[in-house]
């Protein structure tokens, strides 16, 4: 189970963001795709339906289905219907047009996500009306679905995510290979499809659907791939773009998870010292209760078992976010003196999107899906057991999780990958706000560097924000007026201007 370039939602965390789309576990595929329909005929926004186990929006906001190719190198095929809803603009006479959002997973339900996170954009909502989407294969847009609710259950208990044994090793390759058939036997018509440089193309077509001559983005984690992957194919039709929370784009699937290694080892450093500890020893401590749990899992009311695997879940999901950094402390104490994993077992469920009746969302089968369309690399578990040494210096606690995780998160994927690394230049597009944050655990502070590189000279504008957590916009009030500006009025801050 890879560490998520966690979704979020402007101000505060939405919770569960960082896996699965609703109807986990059901054995239909999502829905076939359509005959060749035009796509250019306008959007009817009517009421929008709850998402399942959700409520519907309020009243301000509208939904609409546009049907875009299956395959865009035949345009004229069958298509499959994008998922998109809307709140319009407040200030009617001041309008300046649509602002498209993403969430990040990828996988994450823009359809699901922006209600709720609204309120954190109600500046930008006077001048822009909000539009979200569910990228291909999430959610509403046939959403790709993988393995039962029972299925799922069973990996999280049964696999052990940092094998120690050839038997172990075997299971774990073998439960990486058995994802990927499911993905294809349940979802074979869209599996081939879903990647980002798709998604991509599909923005546009939402772009020209909405009547917006410049595309208006703010993309968060992986919706800086996304956006970044836009600028690229369409840099003629940027309008204001903000990247927050950056994916490196000069790093394959190994570096990711070496990036990964260190921005999570990073943010636990600095949750030790907030906590006046010494983050060499506080590591090591955290790293023997794994060891300890890897041999015998700790008991909890429910009568499922915390084991290691998921204790390192657990620990990954409050170090998005410094306002959870106490649930932490809560948790490992229990563990650590009291013998019990209810509060990390909770932490580590809220981020598999696992709810009390032991329904999962399926937000990670779409985000492996579009992970492993996208990259070739395929890392054999030989080649992972081989870079165990170097990821534990990177971190003793997630460095071995992750360095397995190279082999196990595509193993024998069904549809092979694009690419090395995503192509993110963008010459001739108009400036790109590229924003990073130097205690991000999940994308760490360096890659926003290289994507503004990257986008290139006079695209690229670099915005630091001085603190920690994944995402800034909301988090920061020195960031947030500035994106502000930059959306509403046209100013473009200096390139390499500094948020305390």
């Amino acid at each position: 189970m890879r560490l998520r370039r966690r979704a979020r939602g402007g101000a505060a965390p939405v919770a569960a963001l960082l896996v699965a789309t609703a109807l986990a576990g059901c054995d239909d595929g999502p829905a076939p795709p359509r005959s060749s329909q035009d796509s250019s005929r306008p959007l009817d926004w009517g009421r929008c339906a709850a998402p399942e186990g959700g409520t519907a929006p309020g009243p301000g906001w509208r939904c609409a289905t546009l049907d875009v190719p299956l395959d865009h190198a035949q345009p004229d095929g069958e298509t499959i219907g994008i998922a998109l809803i809307r709140r319009a603009a407040t200030k009617k006479s001041e309008r300046i047009g649509s602002m498209l959002f993403n969430f990040g997973g990828p996988g994450g339900s823009g359809v699901d996500i922006l209600p709720r996170a609204a309120d954190s954009y109600r500046e930008l909502n006077t001048r822009y009306d909000l539009v979200g989407f569910d990228p291909r294969g999430v959610a509403a847009s046939a959403g790709v679905r993988c393995r039962s609710d029972r299925d799922q259950e069973t990996a999280y208990r049964e696999v052990d995510m940092t094998p120690d044994t050839a038997a172990e090793e075997a299971a774990f390759v073998a439960d990486g290979t058995d994802f990927g058939a499911g993905c294809e036997r349940l979802s074979p018509a869209v599996l081939p499809h879903v990647g980002t440089t798709n998604a991509a193309r599909d923005m546009d077509a939402i772009r020209r659907a909405l009547g917006d001559g410049k595309l208006s983005y703010l993309g968060i984690s992986y919706g800086t791939e996304l956006g970044a992957t836009y600028a690229h194919l369409f840099p003629e039709t940027v309008g204001r773009v903000v990247l927050d929370a950056v994916v490196d784009p000069t790093a394959d699937s190994v570096g990711h998870a070496r990036n990964q290694a260190t921005g999570f080892q990073r943010a636990l450093d600095n949750y030790l010292k907030d906590r006046g500890q010494d983050p060499a020893a506080g590591t090591r401590r955290i790293a023997d209760l794994l060891e300890r749990l890897d041999a015998e899992p700790l008991p909890t009311a429910s009568g499922r078992e915390l084991n290691e695997s998921l204790a390192v879940i657990g620990i990954v999901t409050p170090l998005y976010s410094k306002n959870d950094w106490p649930d932490l402390t809560a948790a490992l104490d229990e563990a650590e003196n009291s013998g019990r994993g209810d509060r990390l077992l909770r932490l580590a469920d809220s981020y598999n999107g696992r709810d009390e009746e032991g329904r999962y969302e399926t937000r990670s089968h779409s985000q492996r899906a579009i992970s492993c369309a996208d990259a070739k690399a395929r890392p054999t578990a030989a080649e992972a057991r081989a870079s165990l040494p170097g990821f534990r210096a990177l971190s003793p606690v997630f460095g071995p999780f992750l360095a397995w995780d190279t082999a196990g998160w595509c193993a024998g994927w069904p549809v092979e990958g694009e690419h090395d690394t995503p192509e993110a230049s963008a010459p001739g597009a108009a400036p790109i706000l590229v924003i990073g944050t130097t205690g991000d655990p999940a994308t760490p502070y360096e890659g926003a560097r290289r994507m503004a590189d990257e986008l290139g000279e006079g695209v690229g504008v670099m915005l630091t924000n001085k603190g920690e957590g994944h995402g800034s916009y909301g988090e920061s009030a020195c960031v947030t007026s500035l994106v502000d500006a930059y959306f509403l009025e046209g100013k473009v801050p200096a390139d390499g201007r500094t948020c305390p």
